[in-house]
């Protein structure tokens, strides 16, 4: 398959996100005890949140990616309406024009009850029908108007009365004439209605309702994909859960992406947020096959949080550093900027950084001791390296003995390093401060006052760690003892 790569900074996508938007309320409290009424659990009600659902979700999700986000969907009067509004604002969601208000119906509530992380019952107020002629027309017509300004359209259908087949099909006639992508998260028994759309996605249960056939095997997916693919005219994307995801495209092109191993706390949402990622790629002009990896990721983090929730740019720029298909190796070498950046994403996670340096010209017990204690000090550890000409500056013009490329692949071969970043200078003090890390280490022969970059990194925060020097072992003893 194509590289996954992580998303531009640049944040330059533009989606417009259309369909069953609703509230997610969240009931959290402590059982221990049954009620003397009732077979039933009595919850201790300790906290109470409202997150966006749905489509909400989606688009929550599209604005923490860092695109811009147009929402469309249907609200009630109410006042859970005005606390979606307010949610949706907090997540940068301010474009909210689309919402069309119905006063026929609620705005659709889910309200989970949870004690811990167990969900005790659901409860939903909903109206599921479609509505009349003259709010479908409002929907249609703030539909135009969203994907008059995207890159890409985002039909999210969770069958709560917004895509009706008159809404559908003239969004996506909208959408094709403007040569907009559609993508299509379906709810549908079989995909006729969405004809015309560019991707549906239907998760393994949604796939055998509208084929019939299974996906046990990559093989077996492929081909229910393409009998799905049959009913609309487009590419289909399967998300099937631990087995990861695969793409058929027209032509029989097939990508299979294998889920990535995470602790799963809650599922709910995460095909939200994957459809989040999926459409801001492809809006910042990844090719699909790379913009599936991006969303397989994006999965992985939202199925790792309590209950429905966003995945930030930084946290998925960061998880997909962590991965080979993200073009970044563990102990990768990089350049100082790009650098920078992972640090940032993985201080983002709540990662602990830990850095420490030296020229490592002959890798011996002394730097792998200084190595393993920096390593554990935090959760990564990056190692900065004098290049060849500071390594002559300070040892002499005789070194180094391995030159820069050399000396990197071997320091960053070490299992314990995450990161290599090379400096010219003859102290660590710019790559620090570019750096900003959270742990300096440096060996104990240096006093705490004698550390170039210790004053900055504490001033931030942070702390210095001395190392406890290995004797007799250093570079120079082996260069003498190798010419004796």
């Amino acid at each position: 398959m194509h590289g996954t790569t992580m998303l531009d900074e640049r944040h330059t996508g533009r989606v417009a996100v259309i369909g069953d938007v609703m509230i997610d309320r969240y009931i959290t409290g402590s059982v221990n005890r049954i009620s003397p009424e009732a077979p039933v659990p009595v919850l201790l009600h300790s906290a109470g949140r409202v997150v966006a659902g749905g489509a909400a979700n989606v688009a929550a999700n599209v604005s923490a990616l860092g695109a811009r986000v147009h929402l469309v969907g249907l609200v009630g009067a109410d006042n859970e309406a005005r606390e979606l509004r307010d949610v949706l604002g907090q997540h940068g969601v301010t474009n909210l024009a689309g919402l069309v208000v119905d006063p026929a119906r609620p705005t659709v509530t889910k309200t989970r009850v949870m004690s811990g992380r167990q969900q005790i019952v659901r409860i939903d107020a909903e109206n599921t029908s479609f509505p009349g002629t003259e709010i479908e027309a409002e929907l249609v017509e703030a539909g135009k108007v969203a994907i008059a300004d995207a890159d890409v359209v985002v039909l999210s259908d969770y069958a709560k009365g917004v895509l009706s087949d008159r809404v559908i099909t003239a969004l996506i006639t909208e959408a094709r004439s403007r040569n907009v992508p559609i993508i299509v998260d379906p709810k549908r028994r079989t995909f006729e209605a969405y004809r015309g759309a560019t991707l549906v996605t239907p998760n393994r249960k949604e796939l055998f309702e509208a084929t019939g056939l299974p996906d046990d095997t990559d093989e077996t997916a492929a081909i229910a994909a393409a009998a799905a693919a049959g009913q609309f005219g487009g590419d289909v994307l399967v998300t099937r859960a631990e087995k990861g995801m695969t793409l058929w495209r027209q032509g029989g092109a097939v990508t299979h992406v294998p889920a990535e191993a995470r602790e799963v706390f809650d599922v709910s949402g995460a095909g939200d947020t994957a459809l989040a990622a999926l459409a801001v790629s492809i809006a910042e002009g990844l090719p699909v096959e790379s913009a599936v990896g991006v969303a397989n990721a994006a999965a992985a983090i939202a199925v790792g949080k309590l209950g429905t929730a966003v995945v930030t740019r930084a946290e998925l720029n960061a998880a997909l550093n962590r991965t080979p298909l993200a073009g970044f190796e563990p102990g990768a070498l990089a350049e100082r900027e790009r650098a920078a950046q992972i640090v940032r994403n993985w201080q983002a996670l709540g990662e602990r950084v830990v850095f420490t340096n030296g020229c490592f010209d002959l890798v011996h017990p002394g730097h792998i001791a200084i190595i393993e204690l920096a390593a554990n000090e935090g959760d990564r550890l990056v190692v900065g390296l004098n290049t060849d000409s500071s390594v002559k500056r300070l040892k002499g013009p005789s070194r180094p003995l391995q030159d820069e490329i050399a000396r990197a692949r071997v320091i960053g071969a070490l299992r314990a390093v995450d990161l290599v970043v090379l400096f010219e200078e003859d102290t660590p003090l710019e790559i620090i401060q570019t750096l900003k890390p959270d742990v300096l280490v440096k060996g104990a022969d240096y006093q705490e006052h004698e550390v170039v970059g210790a004053d900055f990194v504490k001033a931030h925060g942070g702390r210095l760690v001395l190392a406890p020097i290995v004797p007799g072992r250093s570079t120079s003893a082996l260069v003498k003892l190798a010419k004796s």
